[in-house]
C-alpha cells in the first residue's frame, strides 16, 4: 500500500489540513481499538451492574477516551521506537514513519496529545484512576523495547492489554476487583496469543536483523503451539470470570461462540501455510471481542441492567 508523500509538490496544491491527521490515524491503526475496547466495556458495565444496575454514560464516554488515548499513545511510541527495524523489514517498510508520510515530530506530537487525553479522562473519572494512570503508561513504552532484550515481548504486550478491564472497573467503582483481574488476564493472554500468530510472518526478517520474538527463537511451529495454549488459557479464564460474576445464559452462549472462533482461527493458520494469517488476526479476533461484548451486554440487560 502506497503512503502519502511527506512533502507536497513544490508547484502543486497544498495538502488538505486533515491529511496529516489521517496519516497519523493510519500510523496508529486506530481501527484496532476494537480488540481491547469491548472487554473494557464488559468490565465497566459489570461494575455498574454491581453498583446500582444502571448504565452511567458519562463514565463510559470517559473510559472510551482513556482507552483510545492510551492505545494511541502506545502505538505511536511503538512506531517511533521501531522505525529503524520497520525500515529493514519488507512487510513494514511502507509504514508512515519509514516513508515520511508522518514525521517523527508529528508522531511525538500525536502521542503527547493522546496521553494528555488519557490522563485528563482518568482525572475526571476518580482520584484512584489518576493516581494509577502513570503505571499504565509504563508497559506501553517498554513493549517496543522488549524485542531487543527478551524472546517474549508478546508477554509485555499482554500485560499492557490486561490493564484495560481492570482500569475500567476501577473507573466505575473506585475500588479493586479480583473479578476484573481475571477478565484482564483473559484479555492479556488472548492478545498475547494472537500476537504470537501475527509475529510468525516476520520470522525471516527478525532472525536476519536480530529482532527477538517467540517465532524467531522457537520457529513458527513453536509460536503456533504457544498461541493455542494461550487461547485455551483465555477460555478457562473467561469461564472463571463468568462463574465469578454469576453470568447468565447469554454469557455462556458467547463462550460457545468464542470457543468456535478460536477453533476456526487455529484451523486456518498452519506452520506451512500462513496465507490466511491476516484473516485470523484481524477478522477473527475482531469478531471475538464484539461477539462476547454483545452477549455480555444481553446477559446484563436480561439480569436487570438499565439505561
Amino acid at each position: 500500500m502506497s503512503a502519502e508523500s511527506a512533502t507536497p509538490d513544490l508547484f502543486g496544491p497544498s495538502p488538505r489540513p486533515d491529511g496529516k491527521v489521517r496519516a497519523f490515524l493510519r500510523l496508529v491503526m486506530i481501527e484496532h481499538s476494537v480488540f481491547a475496547l469491548p472487554f473494557a466495556y464488559i468490565a465497566a458495565l459489570s461494575a455498574m451492574f454491581a453498583e446500582d444496575r444502571s448504565v452511567h454514560w458519562w463514565q463510559l464516554l470517559l473510559i472510551t477516551v482513556a482507552m483510545v488515548g492510551l492505545r494511541t499513545f502506545a502505538m505511536a511510541c511503538n512506531r517511533i521506537i521501531d522505525r529503524e527495524i520497520d525500515a529493514r523489514n519488507p512487510r513494514t517498510a511502507g509504514r508512515e514513519l519509514v516513508t515520511g508520510a508522518v514525521s517523527v515530530r508529528s508522531a511525538w506530537t500525536g502521542a503527547l496529545i493522546a496521553v494528555v487525553f488519557f490522563l485528563g479522562a482518568a482525572a475526571l473519572l476518580n482520584p484512584l484512576c489518576l493516581a494509577l494512570a502513570p503505571i499504565a503508561v509504563v508497559p506501553m513504552v517498554v513493549y517496543p523495547y522488549g524485542k531487543r532484550f527478551t524472546d517474549y515481548p508478546h508477554a509485555i504486550l499482554g500485560l499492557a492489554q490486561a490493564m484495560g478491564p481492570v482500569g475500567a472497573w476501577l473507573a466505575v467503582s473506585g475500588s479493586w476487583s479480583w473479578d476484573a483481574v481475571v477478565l484482564g488476564l483473559a484479555v492479556g493472554v488472548w492478545i498475547g496469543g494472537f500476537d504470537l500468530i501475527f509475529a510468525c510472518q516476520d520470522v525471516a526478517a527478525d532472525r536476519a536483523h536480530g529482532v527477538r520474538s517467540v517465532p524467531a527463537r522457537f520457529g513458527v511451529d513453536g509460536a503456533l503451539y504457544g498461541a493455542r495454549v494461550s487461547h485455551v488459557v483465555t477460555t478457562v479464564l473467561l469461564v472463571w470470570y463468568g462463574l465469578a460474576v454469576g453470568a447468565g445464559a447469554f454469557w455462556w452462549v458467547g463462550m460457545l461462540i468464542v470457543g468456535g472462533a478460536f477453533v476456526y482461527e487455529h484451523s486456518i493458520v498452519k506452520p506451512g501455510d500462513l496465507s490466511r494469517l491476516n484473516r485470523a488476526f484481524f477478522t477473527v479476533n475482531g469478531f471475538i471481542g464484539m461477539a462476547l461484548f454483545l452477549c455480555a451486554l444481553l446477559d446484563l440487560a436480561v439480569r436487570g441492567l438499565g439505561v
